[in-house]
This record gives structure tokens, C-alpha cells and sequence, in this order.
């Protein structure tokens, strides 16, 4: 029977060393580790400190590894489009004759409500943009549902704004530091929108569940009137998110709730905007009050 070979390194000076810096490294990993925990159990405030300090640290990394892990999809992307371009294009086309009569239209109307502005001499501004940022990490494993936004209060960004993607709403803003911040994703258990069905307003809401899914409650009463493959937009309501935002399709009903999944995946999300709230771009939005212009034009017309 052979004779089990010993874990001591003998006599080689070197392997001693890297046997006793590994135990090293280990040992302060775990007290490193227990501090950590103790500091969050104990004083909650300070590990949030901690927490800020260390996504500032760690801003460089992050936008780096998200660089990679980006380009590493859009190529696994364009090989999966190389091999089904043919049928795709197919699709395409006919989708495009499908739709070019209705263009064609949408067209039309967009002209004719040009037309109709200036003839009241209306003015669309639209102030709720604040700036577009980037996400340079989400979390896929946590119980709680983060993404970090490259911008930070440096860059005018504050607790509560909405962020959306092209996709649709990514979710809001959760916390801040000068540079960096946390967004609290849509698919979060704390996190609560008020949406409705994009054919025909039925209204509901929308919680995260944590699992990267949400669930919709309708608000009306009665049997649940929701259907596989609904889209649902935001409502406007509450003040924070701009009306008719998208946010989620449903894919599943299990009696009076339905389950969805957010049109925006912050996995795949490279690009995101920053807007003001709804409350916010809707004052900025408002014209000055006549009675607030009548003392002036009195003044002037008082003097000589």
C-alpha cells in the first residue's frame, strides 16, 4: 500500500513561504470579513460610509469589467445574427411592407399636429431630461436589486430620479455619491410603480419580487383582466415617473395576480437617461400666472 504523501512542504524554503502567506491571506480575508459584518450589524450608518467609499474606489474597475463583459455580448450577439440573418431578413421585410401604409400615416398626423401647434402657437418643451450616464455593474444575486450609475451629485444627479433606457424604465434613483450611484431596479421587492395597460389604461401596479420578474395587481375591481403578452406603460401617477414610459410585459397569470418581465434588462442596458421627476418637469413646464404679470403691467402703466 502506498504511502500517503505528506502536505508539509520538507524542507523547500519556498513553498514554506507561500504555504504560510496563503494561511496568511486567509486569516485576514476572515477577519476582514467578520469586521465587515459586524460594522453592518452594529453600526448601520457607518458601513453605508464604508459602502460609498468603496464604490468610489472601485468606479475604475467596475466601468472597466463592464466594458469587457459588454463586448464579450454584443459578439456573441453577432455571431448568434450571422447564422439567422437569412430568415430574420425575411421576417423583416415583410413586416416592413406590412407596415408601410401605417407609416405613412403616423406620418401624416405627426405633420398635421405640427400644423395644428403652430396655428395656436403652442410650444412642446420637454425639461425632464437631465443627463444621459452609463450602468457599470447590476446585481444578479443579491436579495435586493441594484445597478450603479456612472454619475453621480457632481453631476446633478439626486435620490429619486427616474432612469430609463430605450427599452423602457430601468428604475430610480436609490442613493448618491459624487460620482457614482445607486439605482434601485424595477424587478426590487421595495421598489413600487404605478403603471397601466398600454391598450386600454386599465390601471394597476407593478412591485418587484427580487427574482428579476414583477408582479402586476390590477386596481379594478373584478376578475383579473390582464393576458399573456400585455404591455404595461407607466400612468403618470405619484408624481415621479413620466407617463407612458414602457415598463413590462406580462408572461404568466396565476389568478388575480399577473407576472411580468421589464422590457429594460439592466444586464444589457449600456446607455441610460436621468429625468427629472414628472412633478418637477411638469412646474418647470408652467407658464408664469396672468395675476402674477398684472402688478408689473400696472407699474408700467402708471408711469408717465
Amino acid at each position: 500500500m502506498a504511502r500517503p504523501s505528506s502536505r508539509r512542504p520538507g524542507h523547500n524554503r519556498k513553498a514554506q513561504y507561500s504555504l504560510f502567506a496563503s494561511y496568511v491571506v486567509a486569516i485576514t480575508g476572515a477577519a476582514v470579513g467578520l469586521l465587515l459584518v459586524a460594522v453592518a450589524i452594529f453600526d448601520p450608518t457607518g458601513f453605508a460610509a464604508i459602502r460609498a467609499a468603496t464604490a468610489e474606489l472601485s468606479r475604475p474597475a467596475s466601468l472597466g469589467l463592464r466594458n469587457m463583459v459588454s463586448g464579450a455580448s454584443s459578439l456573441d450577439d453577432v455571431l448568434t445574427a450571422y447564422w439567422r440573418a437569412g430568415s430574420q431578413n425575411i421576417a423583416l421585410r415583410r413586416q416592413v411592407e406590412a407596415d408601410r401604409n401605417r407609416i405613412i400615416e403616423a406620418k401624416a398626423v405627426a405633420q398635421e399636429n405640427q400644423r395644428l401647434k403652430r396655428l395656436l402657437k403652442l410650444v412642446d418643451e420637454d425639461h425632464s431630461d437631465l443627463l444621459t450616464a452609463r450602468l457599470i455593474s447590476s446585481s444578479s444575486s443579491s436579495a435586493r436589486r441594484f445597478a450603479r450609475l456612472n454619475a453621480g451629485r457632481w453631476q446633478g444627479v439626486r435620490t429619486g430620479m427616474p432612469v430609463r433606457a430605450s427599452e423602457g424604465l430601468v428604475g430610480r434613483i436609490h442613493s448618491v455619491t459624487p460620482n457614482t450611484a445607486e439605482v434601485l431596479l424595477l424587478t426590487d421587492s421595495s421598489n413600487i410603480v404605478p403603471v397601466r395597460r398600454a391598450t386600454d389604461s386599465v390601471p394597476a401596479i407593478s412591485t418587484g419580487l427580487g427574482d428579476g420578474t414583477v408582479e402586476i395587481r390590477s386596481l379594478a375591481a373584478g376578475r383579473n383582466p390582464f393576458n399573456a403578452g400585455d404591455i404595461l406603460v407607466t400612468s403618470g401617477v405619484g408624481g415621479i415617473y413620466q407617463p407612458n414610459i414602457p415598463v413590462a410585459v406580462v408572461v404568466r397569470i396565476a389568478g388575480e395576480i399577473a407576472y411580468g418581465v421589464p422590457l429594460a434588462n439592466p444586464s444589457k442596458v449600456d446607455a441610460v437617461v436621468v429625468e427629472r421627476s414628472f412633478e418637477e418637469a411638469v412646474t418647470r413646464n408652467e407658464p408664469a400666472s396672468p395675476d402674477s404679470a398684472q402688478p408689473e403691467t400696472a407699474a408700467n402703466a402708471s408711469v408717465p
